[in-house]
């Protein structure tokens, strides 16, 4: 009995043990916890909320014509404005390309019939279209780039092409070393000859001498046909072309770029509508007119979010609104007495001394 007492005892004091070994793991474990909040919670307070995006319901479509939205001319920039404007402005965006003329009325009607508070219709191509439906949609909102459209729910756009085109044909005409210089248009119409007879008379006001080649590729979206006309154009000693052809005009670069690193004589393209430096870098691209598209679309379709988009108007841009220019990477290629007189004549040109042609 005694044994059995004292076995008891023995295995009582054990048990006990063990209870005050998971009591001691209890309270580490708890304040482990209690430490890891506080760890937790201590960033919190120096990280700031983020902040939410701006909340909008409107819609705002974008048609572009056959160039493409990836044309890195100025449908592409009607379309970068709209990004843009989505993140600042929250509104929902979508674009539609065409493919052939017979898809601007149908890609505008998806968009007017699917409730979009703003159809945009991106080229002078798209004018019918747009004043088709924006005349069986009269409570629709629509506004066009480079076309009239005389409608009460249409805002036009248009730009002085033919000043930017100036300025650019009198850094052509400082610049060429073969007196010989081309242009190549998209396709024929108002708004390529004011880039054509504005280039035209730039480079004529500064250099008699030179003589100006044009020729047009019958499109906004053939690349390879570019390349081809840009060819004939350096065989015959045109060592600077300017293309306002949309993506046509891409393959003006890959030609120059290929011929400037094949060793022969260097040959220069200046860039359209947007900086092309930016895409086909500064050793090809010796400037560019920039046409502000981005600004364009964005100020109207702002106003649509706003409440105070302006149907039945036409908003022409030009060189005083800064509209049309050069942009400042043309400091890396054209000389700073090249520059002076662009300035120069850009002066005369927004206080009337000097009126550029459009036609």
């Amino acid at each position: 009995m005694k044994k059995v007492y004292q076995l008891s005892l023995v295995m009582l004091l054990a048990f006990t043990v063990i209870l005050a070994g998971c009591g001691n793991n209890n309270k580490t474990n708890n304040a482990a916890s209690t430490n890891a909040g506080a760890a937790t919670n201590a960033p919190a307070e120096a990280t700031e909320a983020p902040t939410e995006a701006p909340k909008t319901d409107v819609k705002v479509g974008l048609v572009t014509d056959v160039g493409g939205v990836n044309d890195k001319s100025f449908n592409q920039s009607a379309w970068e404005a709209l990004q843009a404007l989505e993140k600042e402005s929250g509104v929902e965006i979508k674009y539609l390309q065409s493919k052939s003329n017979a898809d601007y009325e149908p890609n505008l009607n998806q968009f007017v019939k699917g409730g979009y508070n703003l159809t945009w219709g991106i080229g002078f191509d798209l004018g019918d279209a747009v004043k088709k439906v924006a005349s069986e949609n009269p409570n629709a909102n629509l506004a066009i780039i480079d076309s009239v459209v005389e409608a009460p729910n249409v805002e036009s756009v248009t730009f002085s092409e033919n000043e930017g085109s100036f300025l650019v044909g009198v850094v052509a005409g400082l610049t060429t070393k073969t007196n010989k210089v081309g242009f190549i248009g998209g396709m024929e119409s108002p708004v390529i000859k004011r880039f054509e007879v504005g280039f035209k008379a730039g480079v004529e006001a500064v250099n008699p001498n030179a003589k100006v080649t044009i020729t047009y590729a019958g499109a906004y979206d053939k690349p390879d046909t570019g390349k081809s006309l840009a060819a004939t154009l350096y065989d015959a000693g045109n060592d600077i072309i300017f293309p306002a052809a949309g993506a046509t005009g891409n393959g003006v670069f890959n030609e120059a770029k290929s011929r400037n690193k094949a060793g022969g004589a260097k040959v220069w393209v200046i860039g359209v509508d947007k900086d092309q430096s930016l895409e086909f870098g500064d050793d090809v691209t010796l400037t560019s007119m920039i046409k502000r598209v981005d600004e364009a679309v964005k100020k109207v379709s702002q106003q649509v979010v706003d409440g105070t988009f302006k149907g039945g108007t036409t908003t022409v841009l030009g060189l005083k609104d800064n509209g049309v220019g050069l942009p400042e990477t043309s400091k890396a290629n054209v000389s700073a007495e090249i520059l002076a007189k662009v300035d120069e004549y850009s002066k005369k040109i927004v206080d009337g001394t000097i009126k550029v042609p459009t036609e």
